[in-house]
């Protein structure tokens, strides 16, 4: 009779064990779950990153290209201001003349 208690007592012990292992393994199934969700957010957020930088890129581009233009305009306009006032002075040479003889 002292026999059959022991085995009883072993199988229970082993149940335990085995019970313990699987809590433990699930915990750790949990874990590399949220593990590799982490991650993959992660990688959903870089990629995101990724193509804002491209976006950004692409409006700088577009910036110093407006940039280069409104240069090229503003030379443009420097020129013309300077025709603009030499025939500002060659107006006024004119008319001094132009007073002069009608006098």
């Amino acid at each position: 009779m002292g026999s059959p208690e022991p085995q009883p007592r072993f199988g229970q012990s082993v149940k335990g064990l085995l019970s313990e292992k699987v809590g433990s393994c699930s915990g750790d199934v949990i874990a590399l779950t949220r593990q590799v969700l982490k991650g993959s957010r992660s990688q959903e957020l870089l990629g995101q990153a990724a193509r804002n930088m491209v976006l950004q890129e692409d409006a700088i581009l577009h910036s110093e290209d407006s940039l280069r233009k409104m240069s090229i305009i503003t030379t443009h306009l420097q020129y013309q201001q300077e025709a603009i006032q030499k025939n500002v002075e060659h107006s006024r040479n004119l008319q001094d003349q132009l007073r002069h003889l009608l006098k």
